[in-house]
């Protein structure tokens, strides 16, 4: 390779450099200048020195222009990818500051590096069209995930959790790597464009069918969907509440994005049909029938949590299945659909585990313990209010917005071959509707217990943060277009 290519390389490569110098030099300050500090100031000036290297690369992919692909597709950078890359740091931002005022860990620089190299995972998996380079970064993004989950040493169901979403991770880690090696030995290619290019045919290989199905199942364990959902609950409920905001929002983006690339660029002449009665062979029938689990088993099993955490991770499988209806539409308005819900779901679900971190001191997770909570912490019970109704899709907030579109998409495709699917997306939504509220009548209408009558503090920058993040829901609801609009010129 000559000389300039990896200049080209090293300047695509700017922002996650950014990011990763900002890990190295928060862990090195951690271990070093403040070791013999305070906990509350090593964990504000190791978020401090985070944030400036996710602002950092903010900036540089702000700056950056045009559109470049090197190696073979390796690395890809046009606007899409930029604001994808730029939403994730972003979201990381929102993360290292939630976790401010914890109290699970010492190793404070340790664990706000491992969000920064997870969020480098994530980046390089939003700006790659090659299969070796998609399994590398999930991989990577994947443990440092898992080093996440059981980073409460204290917690029993904290490193329960971890190895729970490591062996269930490591199975579909085979599953995808499986799925993605026949689909090189039958196109000889692991570029995405040239697998398109080399699957372009009437009829469907067997093994091309056998490898659709791996891949769906790799990713479907990414991307928190029925049936390979079942590390979801545990993780949800088990990690540090930090650690469960960042997988519930950051992860879904960079899984989802990837996922959408794989199938609409990668298997795009393999989309086949999920019509009610003229179905045919393709991914796109495999998406419909997880989608539809999806849907139906996170938003009934939702209904009978006690736990809070448990009752967002499987509201989490129901988002799932709401977003996979985007990707079976496989149109480009679909796609900018699609990456809208993901966006402002990530921002309320981040939000809603916001809340439970700043309560987490008050022992505060199941459904009964929020009795009364809008008498002691009204701001947090405010926020909370905005967040689930978010979720829930009640107008006029970003959630409403973003199923409707999705929904409105997932009709227009293949001239409603799609209709039985959003029917099914529109009464599991209503379903939903009923346990949000649930946890809303324990905050606003139920009577706090004897004992808990005492007015909640939470730090001022926690709250700050989580206001910050219910006015951008009620904003990006009442003028989606905000977001749209970038969006749609990053598409075009």
């Amino acid at each position: 390779m000559s000389g300039v290519s990896y200049f080209a390389l090293l300047r695509l490569t700017l922002p996650q450099i950014a990011l990763a110098l900002g890990a190295f030099l928060t862990l090195t300050l951690d271990l070093t200048v403040l070791r013999r500090r305070a906990q509350s100031t090593r964990f504000l000036a190791g978020a401090l020195t985070a944030c400036c290297g996710c602002v950092a690369a903010m900036l540089l992919l702000a700056c950056a222009s045009g559109q470049q692909t090197l190696f073979d597709g390796m690395m890809v950078a046009n606007p899409l990818t930029r604001l994808i890359q730029m939403a994730l740091a972003a979201f990381a931002i929102l993360a290292v500051l939630l976790s401010v005022s914890s109290q699970f860990t010492r190793h404070v620089g340790e664990y706000l590096s491992l969000i920064l190299f997870a969020t480098v995972a994530m980046m390089f998996l939003a700006g790659t069209q090659n299969l070796l380079l998609i399994f590398i970064s999930l991989e990577f993004l994947s443990l440092s995930l898992y080093i996440l989950t059981g980073f409460s040493k204290r917690s029993r169901a904290s490193a329960e959790a971890a190895l729970k979403y490591f062996l269930f991770g490591g199975m579909s880690a085979g599953f995808l790597l499986f799925g993605m090696s026949l689909l090189y030995g039958l196109t000889g290619s692991i570029n995405l464009m040239q697998i398109a290019a080399a699957l372009g045919g009437p009829a469907l290989d067997p093994l091309l069918l056998a490898a659709i199905v791996m891949v769906v199942i790799g990713f479907g364990f990414k991307v928190a969907a029925a049936p390979f959902h079942l590390w979801a609950p545990d993780a949800y409920q088990g990690a540090p509440t930090p650690s469960a905001a960042f997988i519930a929002s950051s992860s879904k983006i960079a899984s989802f994005f990837i996922f959408a690339q794989v199938m609409m660029l990668g298997l795009a002449g393999a989309a086949g049909s999920a019509g009610w009665q003229s179905y045919s062979s393709g991914w796109v029938m495999v998406i419909a029938i997880v989608a539809a689990v999806s849907m139906l088993l996170g938003n009934l099993a939702a209904i009978a949590q006690t736990s809070v955490r448990r009752l967002l991770a499987y509201s989490a499988i129901g988002h799932a299945g709401y977003m996979l209806l985007g990707l079976a539409a496989h149109t480009q308005q679909s796609l900018e659909a699609l990456i809208y819900y993901v966006l402002t779901y990530a921002l309320a679900a981040m939000g809603a585990f916001g809340v439970l971190g700043a309560l987490e001191a008050e022992g505060v997770d199941e459904l009964k313990s929020l009795g009364g909570l809008s008498r002691r912490a009204p701001v947090l019970s405010f926020c909370m209010f905005v967040f689930l109704l978010s979720l829930a899709g009640i107008p006029p907030l970003a959630g409403f917005f973003g199923k409707f579109y999705v929904f409105v998409e997932a009709f227009r495709a293949g001239s409603g071959e799609l209709l039985w699917l959003v029917l099914l997306a529109i009464a599991t939504s209503a379903v939903s509707l009923y346990y949000y509220l649930r946890v809303l009548k324990q905050i606003y209408v139920v009577q706090p217990e004897a004992d808990a009558a005492e007015a909640i503090h939470t730090p001022l920058l926690h709250r700050a943060v989580l206001c910050v993040m219910a006015a951008l829901v009620v904003l990006l609801g009442c003028a989606p277009h905000l977001l749209l609009q970038w969006i749609g010129q990053a598409m075009r």
